[in-house]
């Protein structure tokens, strides 16, 4: 079996709700016993937790993996078995008991890592994952180590897998009238050997348009889509999106767009982004280009082919348009009306001379 540290591992900290004072480390969360919902984030290096007269750390075990890991990362074959331990340092002043467990993650909706709490169930890292005890007992000022064991069935899907291994401690708050589960771990990366399919796919696009009075002016186009991860392996993206009209005239680039997070196997995330200076063009067709970014083992970043997906949506200039239809009714309109003033003219002139005439020939009876 081997097994290899891999790149930009994290900590993983968790706060609670009536944790105001934290160190900045550490993410804690307050819940109540009957939800128990919790809440974690992602930090680099040791985590700390601190609440009331309680506060500790956790950090990677100097071991055969490394003396100053950010956080465990490995690669192992299907039916590998992995040791490794985290450090527990107690800097309160009582003896402190811990439960200690292992959790699947996965990514929020604001690009953190955060784990299942306890009640959810696992189905890899956190599956895979065992402490040797269920619970750690650290003496005051003093430190501990947590060994635990990954161990990967051997019918397990090559790709990248992430969790985390957390210590916890659940407090009575009487002022809230609720328990306060405080978390805090370190993040478990991990990628099984085999074939790695990394795709990302771009779902659900659609463009909008809003426009300007101005009739000669450019709006703005929106435009929303989804990337999801169809592959096995963890990735991220660079982002091009593009407006244009028919034929590809009167093209808008979006300036910048910001990489989504890394997003696990099977994940997705909703992206919207503006696209300023789009000329209203009847319409428009809309061009996602993402190009998935990979990170190997060794922490090398290497760009895939890129993944383009296309849109239409209607951009109608109103003002322009109702502009337009004036002047087309104002075109058709004008030589209507002059030529009814002029048939016009020419009836009361016909007219004119028929009473002339009439008139002549009155008078010239009269004189007979």
């Amino acid at each position: 079996m081997h097994a290899t540290p891999m790149c930009r591992p994290t900590t993983i900290r968790t706060l609670s709700r009536t944790a105001a004072r934290v160190l900045g480390l550490a993410l804690l969360i307050a819940v109540a016993s009957t939800l128990a919902g919790l809440a974690t984030g992602v930090a680099a290096g040791s985590a700390r937790a601190a609440g009331g007269d309680v506060s500790w750390t956790v950090r990677t075990a100097a071991n055969q993996y490394g003396s100053d890991r950010s956080s465990f990362g490995y690669s192992i074959n299907p039916g590998g078995v992995i040791k490794d331990s985290m450090t527990v340092a107690n800097h309160g002043k009582d003896p402190l008991t811990l439960t200690v467990y292992a959790a699947d993650g996965f990514t929020t909706a604001t690009g953190q890592l955060d784990l299942l709490t306890r009640d959810k169930k696992s189905v890899g890292v956190g599956a895979w994952s065992r402490p040797a005890s269920g619970s750690v007992v650290v003496p005051p000022g003093k430190s501990a180590d947590v060994p635990f064991t990954v161990a990967v069935p051997a019918d397990a899907t090559p790709g990248d897998y992430a969790g985390g291994i957390l210590t916890s401690l659940k407090q009575p708050d009487a002022a809230q009238g609720i328990t306060v589960d405080r978390r805090l771990g370190i993040k478990i990366a991990l990628r099984v050997s085999g074939e790695l399919r990394p795709a990302l796919k771009v779902e659900d696009l659609h463009v909008g348009y809003s426009g300007t009075a101005d009739p000669f002016g450019t709006g703005d186009a929106t435009v929303t889509y989804t990337i999801r991860n169809t592959g096995n392996a963890t990735l991220s993206a660079r982002q091009t999106v593009a407006v244009s009209g028919p034929f590809g005239w009167l093209k808008a680039d979006a300036k910048s767009v910001a990489a989504p997070p890394p997003l696990l196997p099977g994940e997705s995330r909703k992206v919207q982004v503006p696209v300023h200076g789009t000329a209203p063009a009847f319409r428009l067709s809309a061009t996602v280009t993402l190009t998935p970014l990979l990170t190997d083992a060794s922490g090398s970043t290497s760009a895939l082919k890129p993944v383009t997906a296309t849109a239409h949506g209607w951009a109608v200039p109103w003002t322009l348009t109702l502009l337009a239809v004036l002047l087309v009714a104002a075109a058709v309109a004008v030589p209507l009306l002059v030529r009814r003033a002029r048939a016009r003219g020419r009836l009361r002139e016909d007219a004119r001379v028929r009473e002339a005439v009439e008139r002549t020939l009155r008078e010239q009876e009269s004189a007979s």
